[in-house]
This record gives structure tokens, sequence and C-alpha cells, in this order.
């Protein structure tokens, strides 16, 4: 089966749509706590805050959709636990990136480069965990 033809049967299956919407209600949550943490310690310094909220965030994000969005999935804790957290990394250094850019060139506001950086990361972050971390 040709990938395009992969695709086109992926975007036809409910269950996707489906997993993808669980997956966009548990990243808003994660959305709010890394926010909320991420202000608390602004204290730190902007990326420093970004760090330790982005980890207490996929911590957050990982039980959820291991419990909810990818339930059916489960694996080995310890397994896809690594897995999700090595996507999760990729997805910190992208978004560190993005705060590079918005902060320290564009001179936004640190709670707005965030909230940016954060949704330009999501899509990544979903399909690594999706065909990789909690891949059947």
């Amino acid at each position: 089966m040709s990938v395009s033809t992969r695709a086109v049967a992926a975007l036809r299956s409910p269950h996707n749509w489906i997993q993808l919407a669980k997956f966009g209600v548990v990243g808003c949550s994660g959305y709010v706590v890394n926010l909320a943490i991420y202000a608390a310690l602004l204290g730190i310094g902007a990326h420093s805050a970004a760090i330790v909220s982005f980890v207490v965030a996929a911590a957050w994000n990982y039980w959820w959709n291991r419990h909810w969005t990818f339930a059916h999935q489960k694996g080995s804790f310890a397994y896809q636990g690594a897995r999700f957290f090595a996507v999760a990394l990729v997805s910190l250094l992208v978004n560190q990136l993005w705060l590079v850019l918005f902060l320290d060139v564009m001179h936004l506001g640190k709670i707005v480069s965030q909230a940016i950086a954060i949704i330009l990361v999501t899509p990544l972050n979903f399909l690594g965990n999706k065909l990789w971390s909690f891949r059947r």
C-alpha cells in the first residue's frame, strides 16, 4: 500500500478523528497546565520556566493520553513513557527555538510567546506520539 493510499485511508477513518479530538482535549488541558506553571515560575527566567512547565505538562499529557486518548494501544508503561518523553524532548527543543525567535528576536511578551510556541509544536507532538510512542 502506498503512502498516499494509507494517508487517504487514515483520513477517512472516524477512529483517527476521534483520537485527534481526544488528543486535542488533553493538549488543551496540558496547555493550561503549561501556561499556569510557566507564569508562576517566570521569576527563574522565561527559558527556564518554559523547561519546567513543559516537563510538568508532558507528564500530565502522558498520563491522560495513555489512559484515554490511546487507551486501546497500551503497551509497556516504561517503554511508551520513554518514547513519549523522547517526543516531548524534541518538542521542547523546537519550543525553545520558537521562544528564541519570539522573545529574543521579535521581543514579544513572555506569555504570548510561550502560548504561540506551544501551538506551533502541537502537530509535531501529535504525530510523534500517534506514529511512534503509542504505535501498536
